[in-house]
C-alpha cells in the first residue's frame, strides 16, 4: 500500500472513532444541559456538535490531498489538506463566537437572582466530558503526527479545545451550584476565548503550509549536513525548501570537481536526490542542480 493510501486509512480511522465519540458526548451533554438547567454544559453541547462537522471536513480534505497527481494538478492535491484546515478554523471561530454571545446575553439580560442554578448532572457530564476529550485529544495528534496530516492535527486541537471548554463548564457550574450563579453563563464566555485561540492557530498553520513556508531551520539544517557529507559534493551554493500542504519540496544547487564527467555529476546528483527524499519521508520531490567549482 502507497504512503498516501495508507495515511488516508489512518485518518478515516481516526475520523470515524471522533464522529461517533463526538456525537455520543453532544447527546449526553445536551441532555444534562437541559435537565440541569446549564447554560455552560448546552454550550458545551454544540461546541461537541461541531467537531462532527469539522471531522466530515478532514475526511473530504485527506482524501482529496491524497488523490495522485493528473493533467490538471501535476504537483498533486496536498493543498486540499490545508483547505479543510482554514475551512476548520473558520467554523470552530463561528462557534466559539456564538457560544460567546449567548453567555453574553445571559450574562447582560438577567438579574443575578434570577439565574437558575444547575444540577448535579451537569457536573457529572463536565467531568465524562473532559475525560473522553482530553484521550481523543492526544489519540488524533498521535495519528496526526504519524502521518503529518495538518487536517487531522487540526482535528486533534478541536478535541482539546473541546476538553478545555468542559473545563470551564465544569468551574461555572460548581461555582453556580456553591451561590454565584452567574458563574454558568461566564463559563461560556470564558469557553468562546479558549475556542478563539484555537481557531486561530488553526488558520494560521494553514495559511503559512498555503503560501510556501519554509521548514523549519532545524530540518533544513539536517538536510544540508546530509548533502556535504556525500561524496564529491564540495559545497552548497543555494539551498531551498517550501512546504506544501504537509509535504516538502526542496531545490539545491550543489557544487563539484569541474573536471568531473557529465555522467559524475549526473550520477552524484542523483544520489543527493535520493538520499534526501529516503532520510527525510516529508520530502515529495527534491531538485538537484550541479554547479561547477571554477577556480
Amino acid at each position: 500500500m502507497q504512503n498516501d493510501d495508507v495515511s488516508a486509512a489512518v485518518a478515516m480511522r481516526v475520523s470515524v472513532v471522533s464522529i461517533i465519540v463526538n456525537l455520543a458526548l453532544s447527546l449526553l451533554k445536551l441532555a444534562a444541559g437541559v435537565i440541569a438547567k446549564s447554560c455552560a454544559m448546552i454550550s458545551d453541547a454544540v461546541h461537541s456538535a461541531s467537531d462532527v462537522f469539522s471531522t466530515f471536513v478532514v475526511i473530504v480534505g485527506v482524501r482529496m490531498a491524497s488523490k495522485q497527481p493528473d493533467k490538471e494538478h501535476p504537483y498533486g492535491h496536498e493543498r486540499m489538506e490545508c483547505v479543510a484546515s482554514v475551512i476548520l478554523a473558520v467554523v470552530l471561530a463561528a462557534t466559539g463566537l456564538g457560544i460567546g454571545a449567548k453567555g453574553l446575553e445571559k450574562i447582560t439580560s438577567a438579574d443575578t437572582a434570577s439565574l437558575t442554578v444547575p444540577g448535579a448532572l451537569a457536573l457529572a457530564a463536565a467531568v465524562i466530558s473532559m475525560i473522553v476529550k482530553e484521550l481523543m485529544f492526544h489519540y488524533t495528534k498521535h495519528a496526526a503526527n504519524k502521518i503529518n496530516s495538518g487536517a487531522l492535527m487540526a482535528d486533534a486541537w478541536h478535541h482539546r479545545s473541546d476538553a478545555l471548554s468542559s473545563v470551564g463548564s465544569f468551574a461555572g457550574i460548581f461555582g453556580a451550584r456553591m451561590g454565584f450563579p452567574i458563574l454558568d453563563p461566564l463559563a461560556s464566555v470564558i469557553i468562546c476565548l479558549f475556542i478563539e485561540k484555537a481557531a486561530f492557530d488553526i488558520f494560521r498553520d494553514a495559511v503559512d503550509k498555503m503560501v510556501d513556508k519554509s521548514c523549519p531551520e532545524d530540518t533544513v539544517e539536517q538536510m544540508k549536513k546530509a548533502i556535504l557529507e556525500t561524496e564529491d559534493v564540495l559545497g552548497i551554493d543555494e539551498f531551498r525548501t517550501r512546504l506544501f500542504g504537509s509535504k516538502i519540496y526542496v531545490e539545491v544547487e550543489i557544487l563539484m570537481d569541474s573536471a568531473k564527467t557529465l555522467v559524475e555529476a549526473h550520477d552524484t546528483a542523483e544520489k543527493v536526490h535520493d538520499l534526501i527524499e529516503t532520510e527525510f519521508p516529508d520530502v515529495k520531490h527534491c531538485m538537484v542542480h550541479v554547479n561547477p567549482d571554477i577556480p
